[in-house]
């Protein structure tokens, strides 16, 4: 599998074969299997196994959202519509999904609510979905329309809104409305990736891309503001692919005083990315560099998601490097005017840490995916609990690269009972590389 951006082995040849027969758009689907951690029973199961068809394949970036009801929305990749728009080495991949996991009864039912196109919408949705003020859903494509950035196109921000009237069928799909085209080079970005659109409370919206701009490989923070006529981009930092980074890969996060912080990819003092800060004022905004990271001691690649706790804590995850090789988990703390760096945790192997960020719960514990951890290699789930001044690794679940599925990369979610919900890349209807992915569950 040929690379999109980040060093990470995605399995396009192999996982873009038009498929014959039409999928019904609704399932329910359980494999359960137990879980024998340390401390307490948890159970495994899946809830859906993309087939690639009309729901879609490779949930590779996107995560999960929930709403009020407890219902699940996601985004997968590729496979729905199969268009001559949506190619990779010549092949017809499919231009991605937008699915609801709806919980009825004992199971889950299973509904893709948009099908891309890639000639008028984008393909290849990579980013958490994210519910707007209005209660649509709002995200991004990675590639498309076009074929500017390198012929794929550039990407797109996008709404879905619900049917304006009571719908009783089983399948009742959204519309969608593009919000902003990106452009790349040199005045805009292009590629956003993994992380989510995050809402200020003007309804707003931020986010990050991981290319494009004047450097044409650094990527941009961006703010889109819902005008008369539609919505407004204004560029708030186009990165140099310097010191101060370079291709964010992640969300950003406020705080109270209404900075934003994030992190890089590359870049950086030792090209390993950075964290930064952006700080508003009447002139415009000022990025500030918080960590430089240093490769073999706190690790490369950081992506996904940033937590920020009520103290001004902030939490994330490398990817790769760090002292055990395989990524960390780490925490950045105001203190005496500056910021205080700590590893909370390292991974071993090469390129297996989480990809998707990390989600913590109301008491202070983070959640994680690693990419290609875990005892099987496949990835893991595990938690980090504050223990005595300390933090304590539990791993939750080992994927297997089977039915159970291979490859995380997403954000998990949690319910208001504890229960954690996430996907995997691949895996699942097929081992491994067949597999096109799966949404599962782990119960507390």
């Amino acid at each position: 599998m040929t690379p999109r951006g980040k060093n990470r082995n995605w399995n396009f040849g192999t996982n873009a074969r038009a498929v014959a027969a039409a999928f019904a758009l609704t399932s329910v689907f359980a494999l359960t299997v137990a879980v024998a951690p340390a401390m307490q029973a948890q159970t495994f199961t899946v809830l859906h196994a993309f087939t690639g068809g009309g729901d879609g394949s490779q949930p590779s970036a996107g995560g999960l959202t929930s709403d009020n009801a407890g219902n699940l929305y996601g985004t997968a990749g590729f496979g729905g519509s199969y268009t001559s728009s949506c190619k990779w080495g010549g092949t017809e991949t499919g231009c991605g999904t937008v699915y609801k996991m709806t919980h009825k009864g004992s199971g889950w039912v299973f509904s893709t609510l948009y099908s891309f196109n890639g000639e008028s919408d984008g393909y290849v949705p990579d980013q958490i979905v994210s519910f707007g003020p209005d209660g649509s859903l709002y995200g991004s494509t990675y590639w498309g329309p076009g074929t500017g950035c390198t012929g794929n196109g550039c990407g797109t921000v996008f709404k879905l809104q619900p049917p304006a009237t009571a719908c009783r069928a089983v399948s009742c799909p959204w519309t969608e409305t593009v919000l902003h085209f990106f452009q790349g080079y040199p005045n805009d970005g292009s590629q956003p990736a993994f992380g989510y659109l995050v809402f200020d409370s003007a309804g707003n919206l931020y986010s990050t891309t991981a290319w494009g701009g004047p450097a044409g490989v650094a990527g941009n923070v961006y703010e889109l503001t819902p005008t008369g006529n539609g919505w407004t981009e204004y560029v708030l930092h186009n990165f140099t692919g310097g010191y101060d980074g370079d291709a964010s890969w992640s969300s950003v996060v406020f705080d109270n005083a209404g900075n934003l912080y994030g992190t890089t990819t590359f870049g950086g003092a030792s090209s390993s990315g950075v964290i930064f800060q952006l700080t508003p004022s009447a002139l415009g905004w000022t990025e500030n560099v918080l960590h430089n990271f240093q490769l073999s001691t706190d690790g490369s690649g950081a992506s996904g998601a940033v937590v920020r706790d009520t103290s001004g804590n902030l939490y994330g995850a490398t990817e790769s490097y760090g002292p055990n090789g395989g990524g960390t988990v780490w925490e950045l703390s105001p203190a005496n005017g500056g910021w205080s760096f700590t590893v909370l945790y390292a991974f071993t192997g090469t390129n297996g840490g989480p990809n998707g960020g990390l989600l913590m719960d109301k008491a202070g514990n983070l959640y994680g995916a690693t990419y290609a951890d875990g005892a099987h290699g496949y990835g893991n789930v595990f938690k980090l609990s504050p223990v005595n001044g300390g933090w304590s690794y539990t791993s939750l679940y080992d994927f297997s690269g089977g039915s159970d599925g291979a490859w995380p990369n997403s954000k998990l979610t949690i319910d208001a009972n504890g229960n954690l919900f996430g996907t995997t890349e691949l895996g699942g209807s097929g081992q491994g590389y067949n597999g096109k992915g799966v949404v599962f569950e782990i119960t507390a």
